[in-house]
């Protein structure tokens, strides 16, 4: 029996199988490109934890479907989960869960974990990730408040802290949490992101800039959804700044230079073309190229944040793959789903809304998005990543107030 990074007991004995558990630990606590040596790792492996761990790394790839290669894992796990410790058994429970689509049995299982291994901060970022595309923001919060006391010497417990504070309209202590993140470790890009929240929303835009760009040069290890989304929110300070120039520079630089059939690269990209162009920018033959990649998600009904903005890129773009992926959003109408809440309130009435507006008809998007709006934060993302339905609604809005003139 040996201990992994963090202190956690792990049933192997095995070095180079230890070494992978840890660096898929670092690395997701990191968003470190390391993170990936768990693939190879598992797959000369037969430890139920390392192919635990390979499992939920696919399933957090937001492919749309069930990823193949996490049954794989799944099934390799499975084999010697009966030699397993009680922990790595019910984190073998979470990725069963995960591959069942049971949001609910994810937090139950998770919040035991949590209860008797505190610093098992694997599960915590999992459990956060699980809250946050919900929209479960105080429970996102509650569960690192719960594991402060035993995990408090780690930096990246205090940038998960940072998040949930800022998420909850707590500025000061999230600002407070992230500073002490990073005077624990200055690279913890978790507590840059939450610090670049909060200079957002307070309007301190000199201040996000100058320290954005003074980190930038430490983001080139990360893996691609936290390069392209640190990069994502230097931009949003730049149009602040009425900088159009220099955003576009780095939506054609960094936002979409790195992996993009990955669904956060994807969504970033849709985002900051429609911020630039709201903006006044030309951004010439850009939605073109960026819905050649969008087109593989026409089925994509995982996630209504996700699928809305894969509509707006398709619809704007003229692709008939929009017209797919908007019916497919329609026919989820009336189902019980585990997010069907989302759906009903906000995914189909904003689907509807953003084909209204992108066909030049405000009257009509408008009615859609005054339904939705109030109800917009059940289908998680952040502040910031939801401002641009708000952005859109505002621009409907200046186009009805041009019609009445």
């Amino acid at each position: 029996m040996s201990q992994d990074v963090l202190g956690n007991k792990v049933s192997t004995t095995n070095e180079k199988t230890l070494h992978g558990i840890n660096a898929f630990i670092l690395g997701y606590l990191g968003y470190d490109l390391r993170l990936v040596e768990i693939l190879g790792i598992a797959d000369q492996s037969d430890d139920c934890l390392a192919n635990t761990y390979a499992g939920l790394l696919w399933m957090l790839s937001e492919t749309g479907d069930i990823p193949a290669d996490a049954l794989r894992y799944r099934d390799r796990a499975k084999v010697s989960c009966d030699q397993a410790l009680p922990r790595e058994k019910l984190l073998f429970a979470v990725l069963e869960a995960s591959i069942a689509e049971e949001p609910d049995r994810i937090i139950e299982l998770t919040d035991t974990i949590l209860s008797q291994w505190p610093r098992d901060l694997v599960t915590l970022k999992l459990r956060q990730y699980h809250d946050f595309i919900r929209g479960r923001f105080t429970d996102m919060l509650a569960v690192a408040q719960n594991s402060e006391k035993a995990a408090g010497d780690v930096a990246a417990l205090h940038g998960m802290l940072a998040f949930g504070f800022e998420q909850c309209h707590d500025l000061d202590a999230a600002e407070r949490s992230a500073k002490r993140a990073l005077e624990m470790d200055p690279s913890e890009p978790w507590a840059q992101h939450a610090l670049a929240h909060v200079f957002l929303t307070q309007g301190r835009i000199e201040e996000g800039i100058e320290f954005l760009e003074a980190q930038s040069a430490g983001w080139k290890h990360l893996t691609s959804f936290m390069y392209t989304h640190l990069w994502w929110h230097l931009a949003l300070f730049y149009l602040a700044q009425k900088r159009k120039t220099d955003a576009l520079k780095i939506y054609d630089e960094h936002c979409w230079s790195r992996e993009r059939s990955f669904s956060q690269d994807q969504v970033g990209a849709v985002s900051l073309l429609v911020r630039l162009e709201l903006a006044g920018a030309d951004v010439g033959q850009r939605w073109i190229d960026l819905a050649e990649w969008l087109a593989p998600r026409q089925n994509d009904v995982s996630q209504p944040f996700l699928s809305l903005q894969y509509l707006y890129g398709l619809l704007k773009a003229g692709r008939p793959e929009g017209e797919h992926l908007l019916q497919r959003i329609e026919n989820l109408s009336g189902r019980d789903l585990p997010d069907q809440r989302a759906w009903d309130l906000v995914g189909i009435p904003v689907a509807r809304g953003l084909k209204a507006y992108l066909a030049n008809d405000p009257v009509t998007a408008e009615g859609y998005f005054k339904t939705a709006i109030p109800h917009l934060q059940d289908i998680g993302g952040s502040h910031a990543q939801r401002d641009l339905f708000m952005q859109i609604g505002k621009d409907i809005t200046r186009q009805l107030s041009r019609l009445s003139d």
